[in-house]
């Protein structure tokens, strides 16, 4: 009898190695899986040297048997489908992440595709990098790379301040505390924004912001080829008339608005086949920049007083303001003579009175 029992039990881990329980299901084990062991009990004790003289007492039994074999089966099963299950919500939680970071990187409005609809897509990113200039030099090749091309790069250093000590009677450092930071325009092809975005993300230390648009412009190009439709029209029209100034002056106005709507339809078809992005990047740290200068500071004092030369240069300026003087003098003579002439009569006039009052 014990030998009986190992060699059911040696049937049952048969069983249970050939089930793959990733894709064991609960309804297959009661509607397949069981019955057909029961029907086949006869066949497979056989198999595994069971004696066919065995006789089994009622079905009942076997039955009873089976089932406790089967609630086995199912505790092992239920074991192995946690097993997986937890394997399978692992990688989900993992896709999930991984979508997360995605959907944090690239914005809808970027992607976004309607049908019958036309977007003007537009971006604007401020945020701050470990090196402003590297990160230029990379997005400028990530532009080109896409197909795009840049419009508009205005890298430059705000200086916060800048100190000069001496180090020696020769020499100095010129300390400069300064930001770097960069304002740039790229114009990159409509499809490849939302990639253009993501390379943009990777060098970033921290956001500060990001705004992604997308205009809506069906109708105002629906609008663009009616009005092409009236302009052709009134040129028909004008075509018409009979030669005189009013028809010069009807062409030419009707000429002009046919060209500014050619040039609009330009513009619009080429922000639809590109799309602007305005970024502007910085660093957050301040660097510090040690110059070395000349020590300006002994040059000035060594030169700053010569006696010799200071005493010479004086007398000279001395005379030199002596002769310019004398020809002041020499250009005011009309005054001088003037001036002597109306002194001479005045003197002359005193003692004339002095008389008229000693006879009186």
């Amino acid at each position: 009898m014990q030998k009986l029992i190992r060699k059911q039990a040696h049937f049952i881990e048969v069983i249970l190695q050939n089930i793959d329980f990733k894709i064991f299901k609960t309804e297959f084990f009661f509607t397949k899986f069981l019955p057909a062991i029961f029907k086949h009990y006869k066949k497979f004790s056989t198999n595994f040297g069971i004696s066919k003289t065995l006789k089994i007492n009622s079905m009942k039994t076997t039955y009873i048997r089976l089932s406790i074999a089967g609630a086995l089966l199912l505790g092992i099963y239920s074991c192995k489908k946690g097993e997986v299950s937890a394997t399978d919500l692992e990688a989900y939680a993992t896709t999930d992440s991984a979508a997360v970071v995605a959907s944090d990187s690239i914005s809808s409005v970027a992607t976004m595709k309607v049908k019958d609809k036309q977007f003007i897509k537009t971006a604007d990113v401020n945020m701050e990098v470990k090196d402003v200039y590297k990160a230029t030099i990379s997005i400028e090749k990530s532009v080109q790379e896409l197909g795009g091309f840049v419009t508009q790069s205005n890298l430059h250093s705000n200086v916060i301040s800048e100190d000069t000590y001496n180090t020696s009677n020769e020499n100095a450092v010129l300390v400069k505390k300064y930001q770097t930071e960069n304002r740039m325009q790229l114009r990159v092809p409509t499809d490849k924004l939302s990639e253009l975005l993501t390379l943009i993300n990777d060098k970033k230390l921290f956001l500060n912001s990001r705004s992604i648009n997308a205009e809506d412009v069906t109708a105002n190009i629906k609008y663009s080829a009616l009005e092409a439709q009236r302009n052709k029209k009134t040129t028909d029209n004008i075509a018409q008339l009979k030669v005189n100034k009013d028809k010069v002056t009807l062409s030419d106005e009707n000429m002009r608005e046919g060209n500014d709507q050619q040039l609009e339809s330009m513009n619009m078809t080429d922000q639809l086949k590109y799309s602007t992005i305005d970024i502007y990047i910085k660093e957050p740290k301040i660097r510090v920049a040690e110059i070395g200068i000349t020590n300006t500071k002994s040059i000035d004092d060594k030169y700053k007083f010569a006696f010799v030369y200071s005493a010479k240069s004086a007398f000279v300026e001395g005379y030199y303001l002596i002769q310019r003087i004398i020809v002041g003098l020499i250009t005011v003579w009309p005054i001088l003579l003037i001036g002597a002439v109306i002194v001479y009569f005045l003197r002359k006039r005193k003692p004339a009175k002095k008389q008229t009052t000693t006879e009186v």
